[in-house]
């Protein structure tokens, strides 16, 4: 899937981008970089800066908190994002459940990205939201 044609057509597929133009679709794949990594291979560091986000093209990986088991992520997930979006370090451990694709997107470009593709920024605080609701939902019953 090396390229960019493929990629779009592949992240039309991804749920994050499901409903983005072509146009969108091509800025998002022109931001970032396919990027593989091993099972096992530890992509986000708990703790490191943020200097990229990440969408799981395909593949799944493991979110760690510490030693524990926080969440098993699958394609369409982003994954990074928090941390440049509030330029604080990371809050978990990210690492490939399985052989893993991802797009990598930088920060800088992750922040463009936002401001030109605003249905991703929306679909992307939907995200967001989802999992504050998992977590009160968790925390509160």
């Amino acid at each position: 899937m090396a390229r960019r044609t493929e990629l779009v057509n592949h992240l039309g597929n991804v749920g994050l981008f499901s409903g983005l133009s072509k146009s969108d679709l091509g800025r998002i794949a022109q931001a970032g970089e396919q990027a593989e990594y091993p099972e096992g291979a530890t992509i986000v560091e708990q703790g490191d800066m943020g200097r990229s986000a990440f969408v799981i093209l395909e593949g799944t990986a493991i979110v760690r908190r510490g030693s524990r088991k926080v969440a098993e992520l699958e394609p369409g997930a982003p994954f990074g994002e928090m941390s440049l979006l509030d330029k604080g370090p990371r809050t978990a451990y990210v690492v490939a459940g399985t052989d893993l694709t991802v797009l990598e997107i930088p920060a800088k470009e992750f922040m463009r990205v936002l401001d030109e593709v605003p249905k991703l920024a929306v679909k992307l605080l939907a995200t967001l939201a989802g999992r504050v609701r998992d977590l009160d939902r968790k925390a509160y019953g």
